[in-house]
């Protein structure tokens, strides 16, 4: 007898009551949160207010003190390995190896992922070259700049594509030519199906890509919507406007964030 397919999760992400403190500093504050399948959604915050700890807590690398997360339908703390293999992820800082070539990182990472060895090859050689790094592929990734070893990391991030992926301010260090086709991969990757959880700090590409976007201020999401219910909302002609009404701060005036 053939076992029933498994259902459908009603949200590729959901976060319900989830807590963590660092020591004596509370970073999350009953976080709840839900993003629907296929939509890329961006969650905005100045630097402390969370957006890291939230990723990492979804991602399995950080344990929430209380509350439930799940993604792809699976439990965060009982299903984590379900979890990471249902996601990539893309961190602040890229994380290449610097003794191998461009080529012989995404061939590997390929092959650690369970792409056959023709598959890695062919998979390598599209993404280096949508990622305009074909004239430096076979070079030491130690020679690359820090822009390039950004985008070999983003490439790393889209060897497969699995359910959800999660994209922490992916376009940081990237020129704006690279930026703006960073968001039509990810465009591209929402309308096959796959579910793309951003944060970043430039706010005009919340407005230009996502489909929804939640602000996170001292652990709690303050504001959430589309881009336009937001902007109505505050009153506001710019997603500038919405972050200093819902936060009181511009995106850039908060200390460094704990974790």
């Amino acid at each position: 007898m053939i076992a029933p397919a498994p259902a459908v999760p009603r949200s590729a992400v959901e976060l319900r009551g989830v807590r963590k403190s660092f020591g004596r500093t509370t970073v999350l504050e009953g976080l709840d949160l839900e993003v629907p399948h296929g939509a890329v959604f961006a969650l905005l915050g100045p630097n402390g207010a969370g957006k890291t700890t939230t990723l990492n807590i979804l991602c399995t690398l950080v344990a929430p003190d209380a509350g439930t997360a799940t993604v792809n339908g699976y439990d965060v703390v009982r299903q984590a390995e379900l979890v990471k293999a249902s996601i990539s992820v893309t961190g602040q800082s890229a994380a290449v190896d610097e003794v191998l070539s461009g080529e012989e990182n995404l061939r590997m990472i390929g092959r650690l992922s369970g792409l056959t060895g023709a598959r890695a090859r062919s998979r390598a050689a599209e993404l280096l070259a949508l990622f305009g790094l074909n004239d430096s592929a076979r070079k030491r990734v130690a020679t690359w700049s820090g822009g390039m070893r950004r985008k070999l990391d983003l490439a790393i991030s889209m060897l497969r594509t699995p359910p959800v992926i999660f994209l922490d301010e992916p376009t940081t260090g990237l020129d704006t030519r690279s930026r703006q086709e960073l968001w039509g991969m990810i465009r591209d990757l929402a309308d096959d199906g796959t579910t793309v959880v951003l944060t970043t700090q430039y706010l005009e590409e919340a407005d230009a890509l996502a489909d929804r976007i939640a602000i996170l201020d001292r652990g709690r999401i303050v504001a959430e919507g589309t881009a336009p219910q937001l902007k109505a909302r505050f009153a506001a002609r710019t997603l500038d406007e919405v972050f200093l009404a819902a936060t009181g701060s511009h995106i850039d005036e908060y200390e460094k964030e704990i974790a």
